[in-house]
């Protein structure tokens, strides 16, 4: 990233980290970055998928299997393949220990990981893009989720605005091209020339 660049990535991430910062914030930002560990809303998060299995029908079951297919594919890129890739630190990672952005506003675990893309983002946004295809009532509520996810990382000190930018960017993608992975499958297997023969047919 070239230094222009990156001093605007560190003023929009001291901006939101920093100069917005407040009790109220302090509090929320925290279960809001990890409300994935919290027991209740697991509990919650399962229960809606079995539903979804039991009880949606073919769309349910569709988007409650691919979800599987979605976040594995999401995460592993994420943290397996970009992130070493790129190997970017985090503004809250230490260096002789000193903190990469001296000023940074921690209210979270640092973690060893590193820092492009925010794998929350990524992870969030493409839930939100699954569900947000098979249940459009809902996009804006899904995104809208996953957009205050992603912010919570730059609140919480851990992520640069780019990276949660970048997160999101990949996370689209990797959903939308599952889903349209999907679709050709299914379109493919609908054809009347690919289906067997049939012993009227022959």
């Amino acid at each position: 990233m070239s230094a222009w660049l990156y001093n605007i990535d560190r003023a929009v991430f001291l901006f939101i980290n920093n100069t917005l910062a407040n009790p109220v914030g302090d509090t929320l930002w925290p279960y809001i970055t990890d409300y994935d560990r919290i027991l209740v809303v697991r509990v919650i998060l399962v229960g809606v998928w079995l539903w979804l299995m039991v009880r949606g029908g073919t769309r349910g079951r569709t988007a409650a299997l691919m979800l599987i297919a979605v976040l594995f594919a999401a995460d592993q890129l994420s943290s397996s393949v970009i992130k070493p890739f790129v190997d970017r630190l985090r503004p809250c990672h230490l260096i002789d220990g000193i903190r990469v952005i001296p000023q940074v506003h921690l209210l979270v675990s640092c973690g060893p990981g590193k820092s492009f893309p925010s794998s929350h983002a990524v992870n969030n946004f493409a839930v939100a893009t699954l569900f947000g295809y098979y249940y459009r009532p809902i996009r804006p509520y899904v995104y809208g989720w996953a957009s205050l996810v992603a912010l919570s990382r730059v609140a919480v000190g851990v992520h640069y605005p780019s990276d949660i930018a970048g997160g999101a960017i990949i996370g689209t993608l990797v959903a939308a091209t599952i889903i349209s992975l999907w679709n050709l499958i299914i379109r493919y297997a609908q054809r009347p020339d690919q289906r067997p023969p049939t012993p009227e047919s022959q």
